[in-house]
């Protein structure tokens, strides 16, 4: 697109939903590997989390994207040779590009100062019992932390070596990129080994790169897939530190590849990809995951939006507005809806706890269009009915829509 000076609201939020591959044509068949590099492209990296209450977060933004789809593309992507993933802190836990191991290399160097406080403690006080662990992977891996743990020394001198202190360990050792997760057991438990045995060569033997450089590589990704941003989003993408990031956007803007622009509405200045699309609609009607990149910085959800959203995971249930497991739900270019669900893969029900629609849309429209999303979740989840709501002030409607697309199915 050209280089505009400026941006009104919805400009600005056709821009950010492109780049995140929301205005991408859906596959015209079966989800390939094609399809999976196209999204990773659009969000670069993907967050991960244990809460399992749907599925596992880290399937639901290629869902999003491409609807149904295998999730063994993404399991293959990120646990069977050739790697394209490898799990590291880039957001929160995350599946990062194996192309940018080395821009985080900074981070696992930082070990020792900048893990949280817990891992930096084994490592500062227990060293024999960090180095016994590594030996352990070295020798046995890929390994659990219980397996490692079933072996430890009880005590040493006034140690206390147990469990708990032998995963500290390991994830001092994985946050120090000196062990990876070779995969993840059905419990979601990383199964460590060493990189040189997990991951791609070409990816370990690249040139650890200067800090400056590494932070301008991820805010450049951070800034393409977002499309467009303020300093706060550009940032929190890979958590970076402030003054690096401040530096890494004067240098990108300097290269030409951050513009800046103003959005209509927005208090702060903000910076526009070069290669930024402006789509004239986008068409999806989706729900998004809470841990999507999307609406990973809260506040640039309510700018874009008007979309107040937060995750109830952590709150007490008598203090929860929406629900524990609360998705947006995407219809065209605006989030219209939002619903509590729980996959119930028992009876093979998916479960609505909760459907709440946001003001000012057309709740009718939105019932019908939410009705289909859901029974197409349900339909990858395996499961073979969708409950009615059981609250909130779109569930009457959304019940009336649920059964008319049951009838006509």
């Amino acid at each position: 697109m050209a280089a505009p000076e400026s941006l009104s609201l919805a400009q600005a939020r056709r821009v950010a939903l492109a780049a995140q591959g929301f205005a991408d044509p859906p596959p015209a068949g079966a989800p390939t590997r094609r399809h999976l590099r196209r999204v990773l492209d659009r969000v670069g990296l993907i967050q991960m989390d244990s809460v399992n209450v749907l599925r596992r977060a880290h399937y639901l933004p290629l869902y999003s994207r491409l609807g149904p789809y295998p999730t063994t593309l993404l399991d293959g992507a990120a646990y069977r040779h050739p790697r394209e993933l490898f799990e590291y802190w880039g957001h929160e836990a995350s599946l990062v590009p194996v192309r940018l191991h080395a821009a985080l290399r900074w981070r696992m160097a930082r070990a020792r100062d900048e893990a949280w406080g817990w891992m930096r403690r084994v490592a500062r006080e227990q060293p024999e019992l960090v180095a016994w662990v590594r030996d352990e992977v070295a020798a046995r891996g890929p390994l659990t932390a219980a397996e490692i743990e079933h072996d430890a020394p009880r005590e040493t001198g006034n140690w206390g070596w147990n469990w708990s202190a032998v995963k500290r360990a390991l994830e001092y050792l994985f946050w120090a990129g000196e062990v990876t997760a070779a995969e993840r057991t059905l419990s979601f438990a990383r199964r460590y080994d060493l990189p040189e045995r997990v991951l791609p060569a070409a990816a370990l033997n690249a040139p650890t790169p200067a800090d400056a450089e590494a932070y301008r590589t991820l805010v450049s990704v951070a800034a393409r897939c977002l499309g467009v941003a303020a300093e706060p989003e550009l940032r929190d993408y890979f958590r970076l530190p402030l003054a690096a990031t401040r530096q890494a956007i004067v240098e990108l803007v300097e290269a030409g590849e951050l513009l800046p622009v103003t959005v209509r509405g927005w208090r702060q200045p903000a910076w526009l990809h070069a290669g930024a699309r402006l789509p004239r609609w986008v068409r999806a009607n989706t729900l998004v995951s809470p841990f999507d990149p999307l609406v990973w910085e809260r506040a640039r959800t309510e700018r874009l939006f008007g979309f107040t959203y937060r995750i109830e995971i952590y709150v007490p249930a008598p203090q929860r507005v929406h629900g524990y497991y609360v998705l947006p739900f995407l219809q065209g270019e605006r989030f219209t809806a939002r619903v509590d669900l729980k996959a119930d893969r028992k009876a093979g029900v998916l479960l609505v706890p909760a459907a709440w629609r946001e003001p000012g849309v057309d709740e009718g429209e939105t019932a019908v269009a939410l009705a289909a999303e859901l029974y197409r979740l349900a339909g990858w989840l395996g499961l073979d009915a969708v409950a009615p709501p059981a609250a909130g002030d779109l569930a009457g409607p959304l019940t009336a829509a649920l059964t008319g697309v049951a009838g006509v199915r």
